[in-house]
């Protein structure tokens, strides 16, 4: 496989980091094909329970690589439409996957990177990095989901504030209006996404699975079909092993243990 990404496993938790620093980790076709089939193996990999994605060098993700765009033999349109179907592909999977996944943003985040860190559950965010959409700068429009999380995560109206005028969004900004789960020191940044993830590990990733993929569904659904949804999804719960241990460790007034301590 392409060392374009850079996968490395510890203890439940699975670090993914992009690996084109000298693009600014740009998306070209053998780095988002390769982003998406570890993503799709780290999904159905039952040792792992927590995710965290990051960038090599000085940058998250500067989003697609328009000169390899432009570049394209069928022309930067054709390029585009199969860029953001391989990227399109890896974002679902990060929506769709049953266990936590953090964006350790050690650096820009612009274009699909933007895009990338908004689709992550949580976000790490270096003091020092800035977001930015940038499409519009480009005369384009967003992608990998943005249009989609975006207003979810600071409104419709500031929505349309970033789109409109594509300011870069410093990191204290970003934590102000909701875009960043944490803010700290640049030199921290994988450390503490580590120790999210390790976190979020312990717990019952059944239970985080299931919520996440409730919460996601919110949007599409009418309130009598969510909450009957809410009651399947609960019974399930109940019936799962982590369910019926958290119930134990409640009735014996204890602290339930849903992974093993390593």
């Amino acid at each position: 496989m392409s060392n374009s990404v850079l996968v490395k496993k510890d203890v439940g938790v699975a670090f993914v980091s992009l690996n084109r620093p000298g693009a600014f980790n740009a998306f070209d076709m053998d780095l988002v094909d390769s982003f998406a089939t570890n993503l799709i193996s780290l999904a159905a990999d039952s040792s792992v329970r927590a995710v965290v994605i990051s960038g090599q060098g000085k940058a998250f993700c500067a989003g697609g690589d328009l000169k390899w765009a432009l570049s394209y033999p069928g022309g930067a349109p054709a390029g585009f439409h199969e860029l953001a179907a391989r990227f399109h592909q890896a974002i679902l999977e990060i929506r769709r996957m049953a266990k936590p996944v953090i964006a350790a943003v050690n650096g820009i985040a612009a274009g699909g990177g933007f895009s990338l860190a908004l689709a992550c559950d949580f976000r790490i965010i270096a003091k020092s990095a800035n977001l930015r959409q940038a499409y519009t700068s480009s005369g384009l429009c967003i992608d990998g989901g943005g249009s989609f999380m975006l207003p979810r995560l600071v409104g419709l109206a500031k929505a349309l504030e970033i789109m409109a005028f594509d300011k870069p969004i410093p990191s204290e900004q970003a934590l102000a209006w909701g875009l960043a789960t944490r803010v700290v020191a640049d030199s921290d940044v994988l450390t503490e996404s580590a120790g999210m993830a390790r976190e979020l590990a312990s717990g019952s990733i059944n239970s985080f699975g299931w919520s996440k993929k409730l919460l996601t569904d919110s949007f599409n659904s009418s309130f009598e079909s969510h909450i009957e949804r809410e009651r399947w999804a609960l019974s399930s719960c109940a019936a799962h092993e982590d369910g019926m241990e958290g119930l134990r460790a409640f009735s014996e007034k204890r602290k339930p243990v849903f992974a093993p301590t390593k």
